[in-house]
């Protein structure tokens, strides 16, 4: 994707959020709005990134959304966003509304089975340590290690994760920091097309993330928004356009806000959501 490539898309995108009565942001948390960080209760956004979600959240002309693989009860203090937006946790797994809670996708007991043999080869590795346990999935972590130490990690896990996948259809992604084994109930692709269809199909909509979990979230976007990888180094990706954290995500976002603020400018008052 070429600099003036990008440009236009964002110019575009923009735009549209001028002159809509409302518009749609998606984000990923981890990589995207905040950086990694080897203790995860720690991975705080970046300097500037709250503040202005705010004033894009209180403008009333954007709905903001976080879809992020992390349980919702970590995603939404991390945040600290007031108000506090939708959130999605796990994947597409759990969804939190304001005023209404948080919904949880039901799991089959083949699913949990699964799981249960996959926790039972990490505890024979001696990798539980290593180890995230969530609803639904359980995620290995090595940042912070060395290559060598990465492999190692990598190729025990999957040396009984594989068979275990192969076997009972659970997925096996692999991340920035990582691989997870995970129920395949839903996706972030899944989470952005459920949004799209509460939306007026008009509506401008822009995905942002970082890794590889993110991928599903770009091709569900096709034809109906921007997507927006968000890292420090290119990789190949679904996404339109490309922005380094954190100078540009801040850009783009205090643009998406200045877009908003024109579009109050204009006095009419923001729709509602329709759902």
């Amino acid at each position: 994707m070429s600099k003036s490539e990008s440009q236009s898309h964002i110019e575009q995108i923009l735009k549209a959020v001028t002159s809509a009565p409302q518009s749609l942001l998606l984000l990923d948390y981890d990589g995207t709005l905040a950086p990694f960080h080897e203790q995860r209760d720690q991975a705080l956004p970046y300097p500037g990134v709250v503040p202005i979600l705010q004033k894009i959240i209180r403008s009333g002309y954007t709905r903001v959304v976080i879809v992020s693989g992390r349980d919702t009860t970590e995603t939404i203090p991390l945040l600290g966003l007031q108000p506090t937006p939708e959130v999605w946790g796990l994947h597409g797994l759990q969804r939190w509304r304001p005023g209404e809670g948080l919904d949880t996708v039901r799991l089959d007991e083949d699913s949990l089975d699964a799981l249960s043999d996959a926790d039972r080869w990490l505890a024979y590795q001696e990798l539980r340590h290593q180890a995230e346990f969530k609803t639904g999935s359980i995620a290995l972590h090595w940042r912070g290690l060395s290559d060598w130490g990465m492999e190692d990690l990598r190729g025990r896990a999957l040396l009984g994760w594989k068979p275990i996948a192969e076997r009972t259809g659970l997925e096996l992604l692999e991340f920035d920091g990582g691989v997870e084994i995970r129920t395949p109930e839903a996706d972030k692709g899944d989470v952005v097309r459920i949004v799209l269809d509460e939306m007026s199909p008009d509506t401008p909509a822009a995905y942002l993330g970082d890794d590889a979990t993110d991928e599903r979230a770009f091709r569900a976007l096709q034809g109906r928004g921007l997507s927006v990888l968000v890292r420090p180094r290119w990789r190949r990706t679904a996404a339109q356009v490309w922005l380094k954290p954190p100078e540009e995500l801040l850009d783009f976002l205090t643009r998406w806000l200045d877009a908003c603020r024109e579009r109050a400018g204009l006095g009419d008052q923001p729709v509602a959501v329709r759902k």
